[in-house]
């Protein structure tokens, strides 16, 4: 079984700190990654690879330090999230050259690209692949030699669908199997779909660890807002207002709606419709105005 630890690591670039002071240690099964785009995800990810050195810190698998360790590599497959490729290669002689590199041969790369499915498009040139084709020729070049910890940097980026549900049935059989899986994202289904385990980091900090339904109470539980029209705004937020579900509403002028905390989320969707035909109230416009992951990972920083 492998495990990772990441134990209190920092990197800066200059006076930017990409990552700052993070903990975890990944284990067997299929981790997800979670943050906003710029939270500093593949900064870690390439500390965890071994491509870039922590500016402090450490990071192990399996108690060896994976920064300038060569036979390390043998365990670690890693996609990165960059599309920068060798284009003037095919599929097939693309995973080739990674399976010689640990000493493979032919049937290697062959098996590992029948594995992502892309044994059909192997001899074409990597030029000539959509993104989500280019997706799956690096993952089978980081699965060429088996390896016990594979890390992956936004992996479905340009897959489709049916792409994309392939590549979650391969890291769950993975993680079935007991290897180590990591991927990051920047959205929340991919990681609810996938995921045992949950990492999120927030502007280079690590802001939750556990089991993912532990933390998406979190994000459910924490304060909703929400921008309300009606037909009679102000009767409807006296309604409201009484309600403990709703802990503050005001009324904006410019928008000619409300703005309501609420938080409980569950009772608040409930009663919002219910007070409305009550009262005989006409709802307009029901839409959240404080959605967005950055919004929500700045609530899980706090809590």
């Amino acid at each position: 079984m492998t495990t990772l630890n990441i134990d209190h690591v920092s990197r800066w670039f200059g006076n930017v700190v990409a990552v700052n002071d993070i903990t975890m240690t990944i284990g067997p099964g299929v981790t997800g990654l979670l943050g906003p785009n710029g939270a500093g995800k593949s900064t870690l990810i390439n500390m965890m690879g071994g491509f870039l050195a922590p500016s402090t810190g450490s990071v192990t698998l399996d108690g060896q330090p994976v920064w300038r360790n060569e036979d390390i590599y043998k365990h670690i497959g890693i996609v990165p999230e960059r599309e920068a490729m060798y284009d003037f290669l095919t599929g097939r002689e693309f995973v080739l050259a990674n399976a010689e590199l640990h000493g493979l041969g032919a049937k290697a790369a062959d098996e590992a690209l029948a594995t992502v499915e892309m044994a059909y498009a192997q001899d074409r040139k990597i030029a000539t692949y959509s993104k989500g084709m280019r997706q799956r020729v690096k993952m089978a070049s980081a699965l060429v030699h088996q390896p016990s910890l594979l890390l992956l940097d936004e992996p479905f980026n340009g897959m489709d669908p049916r792409q994309r549900m392939q590549l979650m049935d391969l890291l769950r059989r993975m993680g079935d199997e007991g290897r180590t899986v990591l991927f990051s994202s920047h959205i929340l289904e991919e990681v609810e779909q996938l995921a045992w385990h949950i990492e999120v980091i927030v502007a280079g900090r690590h802001a939750a660890s556990g089991d993912f339904r532990k933390i998406r109470r979190l994000m459910t539980d924490r304060p909703h807002r929400y921008l309300v029209r009606s037909s009679d705004d102000r009767a409807l937020a006296a309604a409201l207002i009484a309600d403990p579900s709703t802990s503050g509403i005001e009324v904006d002028l410019a928008e000619g709606a409300l703005r309501i905390q609420a938080v409980d989320f569950g009772r608040f969707t409930a009663l919002l419709p219910k007070v409305a035909r009550d009262h005989g109230i006409r709802l307009l416009t029901v839409s959240p105005s404080d959605e967005s992951l950055e919004s929500v990972f700045s609530y899980l920083v706090a809590a």
